[in-house]
């Protein structure tokens, strides 16, 4: 497996894996994948990775969205991570949160976090191998088809950026 940046290429790919996510109803309230333009500007131009076997195929992504324009905030972005459903339980997420955390510590993040439907134990368990933890749980947050439903709030701190010893100015 090999990590890369995500790219304008991938995106068939990585739209059909969103897709995929969708499809089972405990990924995103999101029903239909956007235009790469639309996924483009709402995503952070770093910390876009993508996940790829021998053969170039993508078999995951993850990229980072902004929580807020304000500055105050800068430091801070939510996850998105999605594996193919042929590659998953593979450890491929596991190996895109790695590097992601990693990447967005070069890049000066120093909060990550995640909203992820309780249903989704799988997302929950691979945020927490990664150091998130679950700092609340956001109750009938949004509608998926009608239905109202929950989102469990995930964080991770950076122990490298933004910390006493690393202030960041």
């Amino acid at each position: 497996m090999t990590i890369l940046p995500l790219t304008a290429d991938h995106w068939p790919a990585v739209r059909a894996i969103y897709a995929e996510g969708m499809a089972t109803g405990t990924a995103t309230f999101a029903t239909e994948p956007p235009t790469w333009e639309a996924w483009d500007t709402g995503h952070l131009a770093s910390c876009r990775l993508v996940a790829t076997d021998e053969t170039g195929q993508v078999l995951g992504w993850v990229a980072l969205s902004p929580v807020s324009g304000r500055c105050v905030y800068a430091g801070v972005a939510e996850v998105s991570v999605y594996v193919g459903a042929t590659a998953r339980g593979r450890g491929v997420g596991l190996a895109l949160m790695q590097a992601l955390v990693a990447e967005s510590e070069r890049n000066g993040l120093w909060t990550l976090q995640a909203g992820i439907f309780p249903e989704n134990a799988a997302s929950v368990r691979l945020h927490e191998a990664v150091g998130f933890r679950q700092v609340g749980r956001r109750e009938r947050i949004g509608q998926l088809r009608g239905v109202w439903h929950d989102t469990l709030l995930l964080e991770r701190r950076s122990a490298v950026v933004g910390t006493a010893d690393n202030a960041v100015a």
